[in-house]
């Protein structure tokens, strides 16, 4: 089949990785051209992958006609503008999570996707992975019995003494919830059905950052989201999860995600990775036993849910990461931190129905 043709908008960290793997990896898309309000990183990304175009503003990359699919890899407060006008320009759109900084902008966006026929999601894929789909397999075969709760943290002290930019996370759109919890709750709503209610409680620790790493060493950030919140997940099939995210704390390790059963426990691998391990607990057996994984893509595979897009628009299939879990992702998080200001549980109005889950083809970088 003919290859998807993508447009980057945005050449920033976090696309290194896309770039390998969608030169290297991936057999349904193709990089047409790349778009960044830095030029020298569009001309270092044309250089080193020999990318044909690079264009001098997104709206250049919206008008082209070869241009399939818009990868928008943009800050988070950015999303909503560059997908919304990429969408009005009749692309489809694959995003970096979250698909917006707000609810409402996701509304927007997802209306406009439905009214123009385009196909709009993104990121998180990795529960696309070897690791999450294996657990998949395992609650849906009945290892651990009838689900009946789960518990995740990600506990960290902030990226401001590692990361070379990193205001972006203590701004709108920003903060642990929204910058790690897409993560977290797309691997839980993947295993165990949507969300139908919440309750959270969050707030600002501290309200300046002095950051640590180059080349910004020195700068104070005033901090204008919550960088501790807990929350939680009243899921629609009786379950009852539990997130914790934070940047305020000092920790060995970062991250825990854990699905209970009538039957056993199961211990899910960080869901920011796509491999495992993947640990089991049943009382008979006397101790945790690590299960091997049954699926492909253990490696950094971001970009896996854009071939997903990809091979759904070649065949007609469903998208597996489509705006129906990002949007309903975005609201868990968005009614978290209402639930806080309010100091009650809310209820969420969209709903959610896991996809197919992945299949394993012999040929690396090609899906179902």
């Amino acid at each position: 089949m003919k290859p998807m043709k993508v447009a980057f908008i945005g050449v920033g960290a976090i696309s290194g990785i896309y770039l390998e793997n969608l030169t290297k990896t991936f057999q349904d898309v193709e990089i047409l051209g790349v778009c960044d309000l830095i030029r020298e990183r569009a001309e270092k990304a044309v250089e080193q992958y020999s990318i044909p175009k690079l264009y001098e503003t997104m709206y250049d990359a919206f008008a082209d006609p070869e241009v399939d699919v818009i990868l928008n890899l943009t800050r988070p407060y950015e999303h909503f503008d560059v997908s919304k006008e990429a969408l009005k320009a009749g692309k489809h759109v694959y995003s970096e999570k979250p698909l917006a900084a707000t609810l409402e902008e996701g509304r927007i966006l997802t209306e406009l996707a439905q009214e123009k026929g385009l196909m709009l999601g993104g990121a998180p894929d990795t529960y696309l992975g070897a690791g999450i789909q294996t657990c998949r397999k395992l609650i849906d075969d009945g290892f651990i019995g009838e689900p009946v709760g789960a518990a995740a943290f990600m506990i960290c002290r902030g990226h401001e003494t590692w990361h070379p930019d990193p205001e972006f996370y203590y701004k709108h759109g920003g903060g642990p919830l929204m910058d790690m919890g897409p993560y977290y709750l797309t691997a839980l709503i993947n295993l165990l059905g949507g969300v139908s209610a919440v309750t959270g409680a969050a707030r600002k620790s501290f309200p300046q950052r002095i950051i640590t790493s180059q080349p910004k060493s020195g700068q104070v950030i005033d901090v204008d989201v919550p960088t501790y919140t807990t929350g939680i997940l009243h899921f629609e099939s009786g379950a009852i999860g539990t997130i914790f995210t934070t940047f305020d704390v000092y920790y060995e390790t970062q991250a825990r995600l854990e699905i209970y059963g009538s039957k056993g426990t199961l211990i899910v691998p960080d869901p920011n990775g796509f491999g495992g391990p993947v640990k089991l607990f049943r009382p008979e057996q006397g101790g945790m036993m690590e299960l091997p994984l049954m699926f492909d893509y253990r490696e950094n595979s971001r970009g896996l849910g854009l071939e997903d897009m990809a091979r759904a628009l070649q065949t007609g299939r469903p998208f597996r990461s489509s705006w129906q879990q990002t949007l309903h992702v975005l609201e868990i998080m968005e009614t978290i931190h209402q639930s806080s200001q309010e100091r009650r549980t809310l209820e969420l109005a969209s709903s959610y129905q896991r996809q197919l889950p992945m299949e394993n083809n012999p040929i690396h970088g090609m899906l179902d």
